[in-house]
């Protein structure tokens, strides 16, 4: 395959030809750019090498099928912007599946949820009430995550149950302050009767190391609970307060 040098002058002027027309899809179906610069960048690159080498701008996140040119026009290979995400992907995600095409809808979405989280990090603020609802919205959360959370429940921002998927004893050798629940594991079908009633209420699960919670995630989403959250490390990643006995 042919090597490309993105130093050159040739893979430059190829790149800004590619932001130019990264431009004009956006302008002519009304997308924006990911909020996201390093994913904008990494797929212009992508655009601009496959250009170079195959004569046309192939989606750079699939592999390009085919030898000759004629092999790659029978092998169906997606070519930017690909049909897939024009009919599927951006009206249904508000993304495309490499990421740089949006819509409004879903950059803004981003761009709150991006300052919701470095609040979270910071520990310097306090979430708003809009950042911690679209932080309950995640399905995979860290311990900041989870402290600032707590914190905004607190506050009376948001509503959701803290589970605990452990086994009792390793509830009573320590919990996470203020959970709600202990749902062990191994009595899953006992307690996973009793809560069917439950589905539209929101809960964010955590186990030791997040497996057994990030699997009982999965089967709660599977039998419609719309909205599960998980501690993606467990508790033995969390940095706030935790309850002995």
């Amino acid at each position: 395959m042919q090597q490309i040098d993105m130093n050159s002058p040739e893979f430059q002027a190829e790149l800004e030809k590619t932001w130019r027309f990264v431009e004009k899809v956006n302008d002519r179906f009304g997308f924006v750019q990911n909020p996201d610069e390093e994913i904008n960048e990494g797929v212009a690159m992508g655009l601009a090498r496959n250009r170079l080498i195959y004569g046309k701008r192939y989606c750079p996140c699939f592999m390009v099928v085919g030898e000759t040119p004629e092999e790659r026009q029978k092998a169906d290979n997606r070519i930017c912007p690909c049909k897939p995400a024009l009919e599927k992907e951006i009206p249904e995600d508000g993304v495309c599946h490499c990421g740089i095409f949006c819509t409004p809808e879903y950059a803004e979405k981003k761009r709150l949820e991006e300052r919701a989280e470095e609040a979270a990090h910071q520990h310097s603020r306090g979430l708003s009430q809009d950042e911690a609802q679209l932080l309950l919205e995640k399905e995979q959360l860290d311990g900041d995550e989870i402290e600032a959370l707590l914190e905004a429940r607190e506050l009376g921002m948001v509503r959701f149950t803290l589970v605990d998927v452990r086994e009792p004893m390793e509830y009573q050798m320590g919990h996470i302050k203020g959970t709600d629940e202990l749902w062990p594991t191994t009595r899953f079908y006992d307690w996973f009767e009793k809560i069917q009633s439950r589905k539209e209420e929101r809960f964010i699960l955590y186990c030791h190391t997040g497996s057994r919670s990030y699997q009982v995630q999965h089967v709660m989403k599977a039998q419609g609970f719309r909205h599960v959250g998980n501690f993606t490390h467990g508790i033995i990643a969390y940095p706030g307060e935790i309850v002995r006995g």
